[in-house]
């Protein structure tokens, strides 16, 4: 009987009528067909003691999305055939939350940012359709807060009614099928308000997304500013206007901590450090050399005399001073796109390489070694591009965790050489800036595909012995507009979004078995768009609002 009482996903993608909003889908879930209503006075129940101060406040917000929500069905009518069956439904008083362990509490941000691999995210969600109360537990404050993000999509408005069509709901232990699940945004390009960056961690948090990579200076600006190098942001920013404060840093790693977000600050390094010169000359080898193109991947050209010993103290020095004040175990020293064009050409490094009698790959080398060095003394572990495994003779420690961003047949090699990657390839994940292809379009009821879809990324292209060591996903914008539109559009929708439901938490399948497919995931992304809508993210729709409320009429070949 109890096996009888439920709908399985698998069925419930297939009907038109029972797309529901979960966003990304949990890896075990049973769905019934009872409507059961929010009462009026209904509540969140905490129950265990000294509770942290971001688990009360999240749990506020929960009660304040389940109260302005105030989204509707994406059904023709928009929910109003429901009218009868909310009329007759039993009623919800409260959703009562509690933890597995007896030990106390660590608060959301401190369980956020423990060593990948440590972090407890998984959860158990109950919702009987007898009006019983429901109940969430997990092991972790964490997890709590993934199960809370959950629970606010299960519902729906009509005439000023919060209910849902789908009870029983029943979630065991549901957990990320990768730890890291991140997306990336260029400050430098472009530069993001505080304001826009924190609207961009509420939706990464709506969609458990659980790192913020935060690429925040480049060849083109540098809008960070550093109390022991201030005129690096003085001299190297867009503007005055256009400059991070110490105090704007840790308001943006505390807002993403409460929010269950690692941030992970990375200063890219020896290369794309070209607005350093407006600060440093001595220190930048072809600043603004002409052509760009012979000395640079893009402009202006410009990147530190890795030879120089003065250069690398004062890289191990600035990288030092800014990784101290993150609380992130993880530090980016990038290492992408060096062009050894610049070097042969800069007098001051082949006479540093000529006095030091090292190469270029062993000053190199010297150079990351110094950088890294300083991050060990923090305890904090280095992160790095592909081509300091891939292009150059580099010695990193052990714990280095590499970035593949070129392409995703790349992921092979760097497991080989037995380190942890961030797969983030650019042909399935990157989300374009005018330089490079946009891997997926929806416009209008059409598609086009101008690179590949992140539906079909897999890693069996990692041989099994290798496979513990992918554990990591990224999806990168670089050179977006800097309004959280822009952020959220379409090609962000179905590029980060999809990725992380079918690849970053759900896994290789869906929890049914079948396998991995834009189609049925359409209508529920329809529905989380929606919902970031509601609450205040500008999203553009992904397709005419007709389609969105007929799933699969717009498809060509209806």
């Amino acid at each position: 009987m109890f096996k009888l009482a439920f709908l399985y996903l698998g069925a419930a993608v297939l009907l038109p009528n029972s797309v529901f909003g979960l966003w990304p889908i949990p890896r075990n879930l049973q769905l019934g067909t009872t409507f059961l209503k929010l009462a009026s006075s209904f509540d969140v129940e905490i129950n265990f003691n000294d509770a942290p101060q971001d688990l009360l406040d999240a749990v506020n917000r929960t009660k304040v999305y389940l109260e302005t929500d105030g989204l509707r069905r994406l059904v023709v009518g928009r929910g109003q055939n429901d009218s009868t069956a909310i009329a007759q439904a039993l009623e919800l008083s409260h959703l009562t939350i509690s933890l597995s362990s007896t030990i106390a509490p660590r608060s959301i941000a401190e369980e956020a940012i423990l060593p990948l691999g440590t972090r407890s995210e998984s959860y158990s969600l109950s919702i009987p359709s007898d009006g019983s109360p429901a109940t969430l537990r997990a092991d972790s404050t964490l997890g709590l807060f993934r199960g809370l993000t959950t629970f606010t999509q299960l519902w729906y408005d009509f005439e000023g009614v919060t209910y849902t069509y789908q009870a029983p709901v029943k979630i065991v232990n549901d957990t990320p099928a990768f730890p890291y699940r991140g997306f990336m945004l260029d400050t430098a390009r472009n530069f993001f308000s505080v304001a826009d960056i924190e609207r961009t961690l509420d939706a990464m948090s709506w969609v458990k997304i659980n790192m913020f990579h935060w690429h925040v200076v480049d060849s083109q600006s540098f809008p960070l500013d550093i109390p022991r190098f201030p005129e690096l942001a003085a001299k190297g920013a867009y503007s005055s206007n256009e400059i991070y404060s110490a105090a704007d840093v840790n308001d943006i790693v505390s807002y993403a901590g409460a929010r269950g977000i690692d941030v992970l600050v990375e200063i890219d390094t020896p290369g794309h450090t070209a607005a350093i010169a407006d600060s440093h000359p001595e220190h930048i080898a072809c600043n603004q050399a002409s052509p760009w193109s012979q000395f640079a991947n893009e402009p202006p050209a410009g990147q530190l005399r890795l030879a120089s010993a003065a250069t690398t103290k004062f890289t191990t020095e600035l990288i030092y001073s800014i990784a101290k004040t993150v609380p992130s175990t993880l530090f980016g020293t990038g290492g992408d796109e060096l062009n050894t064009n610049c070097y042969t050409q800069d007098a001051q490094t082949q006479a540093d390489l000529s006095s030091s009698g090292r190469t270029l790959e062993q000053a190199l080398s010297l150079f990351v070694q110094s950088t890294h060095k300083s991050l060990a003394a923090l305890g904090k572990t280095p992160v790095v591009w592909e081509e300091m495994v891939l292009e150059h003779n580099v010695t990193l420690p052990e714990t280095a965790v590499v970035m593949v961003w070129i392409s995703s047949q790349h992921a092979a090699s760097v497991a080989a050489e037995n380190y942890h990657i961030v797969h983030a390839p650019s042909d399935y994940f990157y989300l374009g800036n005018g330089l490079v292809k946009i891997p997926l379009e929806i416009a209008g009821a059409t598609r086009s595909r101008r690179g590949r879809s992140p539906t079909r990324l897999t890693p069996s292209q990692i041989s099994p012995r290798h496979k513990n060591r992918l554990f990591l996903e990224d999806s990168n914008s670089y050179g977006r507009n800097n309004r959280h539109p822009r952020i959220w559009t379409p090609l962000f929708g179905l590029e980060l979004l999809a990725q992380l439901r079918r690849v970053f938490w759900t896994g290789a399948t869906l929890p049914d078995g079948t396998a991995r497919d834009v189609d049925s995931a359409l209508p529920r992304l329809h529905d989380i768009r929606y919902r970031m809508v509601q609450r205040g993210v500008r999203a553009i729709a992904l397709q005419p609002h007709f389609c969105a409320l007929r799933p699969g009429k717009c498809d060509l070949m209806s």
